[in-house]
């Protein structure tokens, strides 16, 4: 075998705790980011004079956001007439095999509808509690490429949402799958999100809280999901209706999300907006 080609043939299950109830890699990911993410978020509002209480609160919301919208991202995004047809199948860890039911854990999660989600429910705990939207916003921004870079990990692991054949010496064969050299695409969007990370620290030490009001959160709507877009040219399409696209799904959702960043960005250069 080519040094450029490296093998994967991970068990995306670390250990069964039950013979219909799994521990994978891809859960333990998930969570692991997420409380990375909230110690991340605790320093700042320790930083800002902030309860820490109030963190609590938030976590408790982002968590259903992410859950909820991604779920539902995929459902209706991706595969809307199986999910349809299966109802169940949407908000359980369940799939239809022959006449039961078998657990087999949530398989779909889509990042745009997980975007959506966090969107909706910090609205309603801005509301709530009388919190500035965009000044929570800044805040949830920096940490949010954080999860993404974990929630990508985990999907190494699985051996899913990988890339095209690399038609070259080099690259990763998801050997669960074929036997072809591929595009690690989800490393390229983990350390791609870390970067963003990065960044986005960057810029919240360096501008005040006034200049900040909303920049944060729109720089991080650019930088992901342009990221996103970018590396979706190197990634198999995840469903067979995108064969016939110029552009994929994940493509296409991305946009939006790109243009609201970009109005948030040169929006700051308002004196009305910097006032509000």
């Amino acid at each position: 075998m080519n040094d450029g080609i490296i093998n994967w043939n991970l068990d995306p299950v670390i250990y069964w705790i039950t013979d219909s109830f799994p521990l994978k890699y891809y859960g333990l990911l998930f969570m692991t980011g997420i409380l990375i993410a909230f110690q991340v978020e605790k320093r700042i509002y320790t930083k800002e004079n902030i309860p820490v209480e109030r963190l609590d609160k938030l976590f408790i919301y982002v968590i259903i956001g992410i859950l909820l919208g991604a779920r539902l991202g995929h459902c209706f995004f991706y595969d809307p007439a199986y999910y349809f047809q299966n109802p169940i199948e949407i908000l359980l860890p369940i799939k239809k095999i022959g006449v039961s039911y078998k657990f087999i854990g949530f398989q779909g999660l889509a990042s745009h509808g997980g975007t959506i989600g966090v969107l909706i429910a910090l609205g309603i705990y801005c509301k709530k509690y009388k919190t500035n939207f965009w000044w929570l916003m800044d805040r949830i921004a920096i940490v949010a490429p954080i999860v993404g870079a974990f929630i990508r990990f985990g999907n190494f692991m699985n051996s899913e949402i990988y890339g095209k054949p690399t038609n070259g010496n080099w690259g990763i064969v998801f050997q669960r799958d074929d036997l072809i050299p591929r595009h690690p695409t989800q490393l390229y969007e983990a350390f791609s999100y870390l970067l963003i990370f990065g960044i986005l620290m960057y810029t919240y030490k360096k501008t005040s809280s006034k200049k900040r009001n909303g920049l944060i959160f729109g720089i991080c709507l650019v930088l992901i999901f342009l990221a996103r877009f970018i590396i979706e040219f190197f990634k198999e399409n995840q469903v067979g209706f995108e064969n016939g696209m110029t552009i994929n799904m994940g493509q296409i959702l991305s946009i939006p999300f790109i243009i609201i960043g970009l109005i948030l960005i040169f929006m700051k250069k308002s004196p009305v907006y910097n006032n509000v």
